[in-house]
């Protein structure tokens, strides 16, 4: 009986554990199932640092918050941000989270929410709260009204409670307008009132106008 000759059966050859080759491409490189994908770019999130603290004060001749105001406030976010920034630029006004919403010259309205943070033993928002409040509403008033080659420091403060300070706090200040840096003080008034408008604090600023200093 003539011998058959069986051609014997092509092995295939064993792929290692997680790799595969292309299927129909005879010598194509294998491919590392395991590898991951090309990350796709990232989309850099804007941070309150990339937005420099010193650009705020890039020129030292100008009124830089009156400027950075009136480039911010027209954009979607930018009374947000502009208020993060004068937080980060004075950070234990920070603490209080407060939301400039108008500004403008000779007149600011601050906002801030009542959170258990801010509070005292009776469950009203802490007297060192509003103090804040009204120093920094007096403050961010005269420094939007003051001549680009003037500056304040605050001199004194005094303020009256009138009640008990409960739900989201709104301060508003009409201040003077001082006409040149001569130095001289000028008496800031702050009021604060709840949110049916009745008033549960009123301040006054001592701050004292003066002549930039230029190097």
């Amino acid at each position: 009986m003539p011998r058959m000759n069986r051609a014997a059966p092509r092995l295939r050859r064993e792929e290692a554990p997680g790799r595969t080759g292309s299927p129909g491409i005879p010598g194509a490189p294998a491919r590392d199932s395991r590898q991951a994908a090309a990350p796709a770019p990232r989309i850099q999130r804007m941070k309150l640092t990339d937005f420099s603290l010193a650009s705020i004060a890039a020129s030292s001749r100008r009124n830089t918050i009156r400027d950075v105001w009136d480039k911010l406030s027209v954009l979607p976010g930018g009374k947000r941000l502009f208020s993060r920034l004068i937080g980060a630029m004075a950070p234990y006004t920070g603490t209080i989270r407060a939301e400039v919403e108008v500004l403008e010259r000779g007149r600011a309205e601050v906002s801030m929410r009542d959170r258990p943070g801010l509070r005292n033993h009776l469950r009203s928002v802490h007297a060192v709260a509003l103090v804040n409040l009204a120093e920094l509403t007096g403050n961010t008033a005269l420094s939007y009204a003051l001549p680009d080659d003037a500056r304040f420091i605050v001199a004194g403060l005094s303020i009256e409670y009138v009640k008990k300070a409960r739900g989201t706090i709104r301060a508003v200040c009409e201040c003077p307008l001082p006409e040149t840096s001569e130095r001289r003080e000028y008496d800031i008034p702050v009021s604060l009132r709840d949110a049916t408008g009745a008033e549960v604090a009123r301040a006054v600023l001592r701050s004292l106008v003066g002549p930039k200093k230029h190097p």
